[in-house]
């Protein structure tokens, strides 16, 4: 990832920014910044990506009133940057594998997550497909006082079963993993979800063992215990 620095240093209109820090990014530069005296988070997207960023913008401006997304504050075509506004909180991952939430918050954690993503597939749906959010894993979520999705990147039309396949592997191979509490909140997830959008997650199993078995090239100290949950998951599901 290129560094910020390099923007704010030769980009006039943000030569007053501050970084206060710097995201994970898998593609672009993320950082949380103060811009206009006001937190915000930038996105400065490589030049060939441009077509992601034209369609995040698309899916938070349409989102933002309907769904916690961050909105988009400012978008800057000529440098790639998108200018959200910065939600704080707790990420999800951390939250759910915590010892400080009891199971029963950790439920109504996962009640949110289930409705967050039928609204947001109800709200991208067309006659001819779904939207799907992809990245569908947990740490692409904010808790505050409420649930927030972010960063949206990779959505893309596809089967709604994918990402709650995606969030349920998320759940499951995060430390501590496979545990008998995380089985029931992905029984939770998905009963939640079928309870709003009945008949999407016929393909559960299989997709959930196929999301397992493609984080092996990232996690391959965890491939043996991957490949053995994604195994059982698809012969027997979530039991």
């Amino acid at each position: 990832m290129k560094d910020i620095q390099e923007l704010l240093q030769n980009v006039e209109i943000y030569e007053h920014t501050v970084v206060q820090h710097t995201f994970s990014s898998k593609k672009n530069t993320v950082a949380l910044v103060t811009y206009q005296e006001k937190p915000r988070v930038f996105k400065w997207f490589v030049p060939g990506l441009q077509q992601n960023m034209n369609r995040e913008h698309k899916i938070l401006s349409t989102a933002s009133s309907k769904i916690n997304v961050p909105q988009i504050i400012e978008k800057d075509d000529t440098n790639h940057v998108l200018i959200m506004q910065y939600i704080t909180g707790e990420n999800l991952c951390d939250t759910i594998n915590s010892k400080k939430y009891t199971r029963t918050q950790k439920n109504q954690f996962i009640d949110q997550l289930a409705k967050w993503f039928v609204t947001f597939h109800q709200l991208f749906k067309t006659p001819t497909y779904y939207l799907i959010r992809g990245d569908a894993g947990l740490r692409n979520f904010i808790v505050n006082t409420q649930l927030w999705g972010v960063d949206f990147e990779e959505s893309r039309q596809g089967n709604p079963v994918e990402d709650v396949a995606e969030c349920c592997a998320s759940i499951l191979s995060t430390t501590p993993m496979f545990t008998t509490e995380k089985y029931e909140l992905c029984k939770s997830f998905i009963q939640e979800y079928n309870n709003q959008m009945p008949g999407l997650l016929t393909a559960i199993n299989t997709e959930t063992a196929y999301a397992l078995i493609k984080n092996i090239p990232y996690r391959q100290q965890d491939e043996q215990i991957l490949r053995a949950q994604a195994k059982k998951i698809k012969q027997n599901g979530f039991e």
